[in-house]
């Protein structure tokens, strides 16, 4: 038999029953999503910037990176928005490797989607009540966003996923911002045309269920860079990229055109230190060019605590063990600096 059947796990509604957001979480959740949504409406000029680890590890040290983040937002709030990055899901491009805290709530451990579940429910909880943070998180399996749908504010389609129909139709009914990356072969128009999905209205099944979305206004291009024809990295973040996704947009007529550019992966060339440039490199470009700053609205930067990422068995308090990110030092003065150009 190809595939082993261990045991039915409970459905979304029965897990956000026994770990619900109180009153007071509704409200700051309700009134992030406002100001976030703004941004991508136009109505307000603050930047965004989606930052935090490659992936969620361990609990202690994402909470405490989220902690740092807290106390550096109140001296860029009048600004910036910070949405933290906990992106429990981890796409492997082969299949192997650490697949996430949905898998593996424990990285040296078996997987355990029933604890990788709780885990990941409880760990964007304390966010959101310790810290008054609502985060973003990648849509690696769309049957799993509703375990989640209450406390995202930010959502994110992969390179990976973005052709993929079942990805397209779930965005288009989320009521929050869905990034959708250009594919890993760079074509934009697979991007722009997930985003024309996206912002649509579709019937479709999911999770059973026959369901209608409303279409979801503020899906958007995600610049990530691509692989060329000699698998060679090419970035797409730089002045004439941006304007060239414009006249996509324009051509295409779709709602509130923005774009978020990833400063890592094949932007930098998955050289994690060069995202201090190409992050103030998009923001000259926004200053040079006021087409530019309409529609660029943010940066997503790979962050921890530490410097750089470890191997196996290291047991380093917040350092990536996935993707190479900026250690917290770095970080800080880039969020600083941002600010300051802004």
């Amino acid at each position: 038999m190809p595939m082993n059947f261990h045991r039915k796990l409970p459905i979304p509604q029965e897990v956000k029953k026994e770990f619900p957001l109180t009153e007071r979480m509704l409200q700051v959740k309700t009134e992030r999503d406002e100001k976030i949504k703004a941004v991508f409406d136009g109505s307000s000029d603050k930047f965004i910037l989606i930052i935090g680890p490659c992936s969620a590890d361990h609990r202690e040290p994402v909470l405490e990176y989220i902690s740092r983040l807290r106390r550096i937002e109140e001296q860029v709030a009048d600004k910036i928005i910070l949405i933290p990055r906990i992106y429990t899901n981890k796409p492997r491009t082969t299949g192997q490797g650490y697949k996430g805290m949905l898998h593996q709530p424990d990285p040296e451990a078996k997987p355990d989607m029933y604890k990788g579940i709780v885990a990941i429910r409880e760990l964007h909880l304390a966010a959101l009540r310790d810290f008054d943070f609502t985060c973003a998180d990648e849509m690696l399996y769309p049957e799993n966003y509703r375990y989640l749908s209450d406390l995202l504010s930010y959502v994110a389609v992969g390179a990976r996923s973005v052709e993929n129909q079942q990805h397209r139709l779930t965005a288009s009914g989320i009521d929050a911002p869905v990034g959708m990356k250009n594919p890993t072969g760079g074509d934009l128009s697979v991007m722009i045309n997930s985003i024309v999905a996206a912002q649509s209205s579709h019937t479709f099944l999911y999770r059973g269920w026959e369901v209608t979305s409303d279409g979801n206004p503020y899906a958007h291009a995600i610049l990530r860079g691509y692989i060329d024809f000699a698998g060679r990295s090419t970035s797409n973040y730089h002045y004439e990229d941006l304007l060239r996704v414009e006249e996509l947009y324009q051509k295409s007529n779709l709602k509130n055109p923005s774009v978020i550019v990833d400063t890592n992966h094949n932007n930098s060339g998955k050289n994690y230190l060069e995202q201090i440039r190409i992050a103030k490199d998009v923001v000259h470009s926004r200053n040079q060019n006021d087409t530019i700053k309409r529609l660029v609205k943010g940066l997503m930067i790979e962050s921890y605590i530490e410097d750089g990422a470890q191997g196996p068995g290291e047991h380093i308090f917040g350092k990536s063990i996935t993707d190479p990110c900026l250690g917290w030092e770095k970080t800080e003065q880039l969020i600083l600096d941002i600010a300051d150009k802004l």
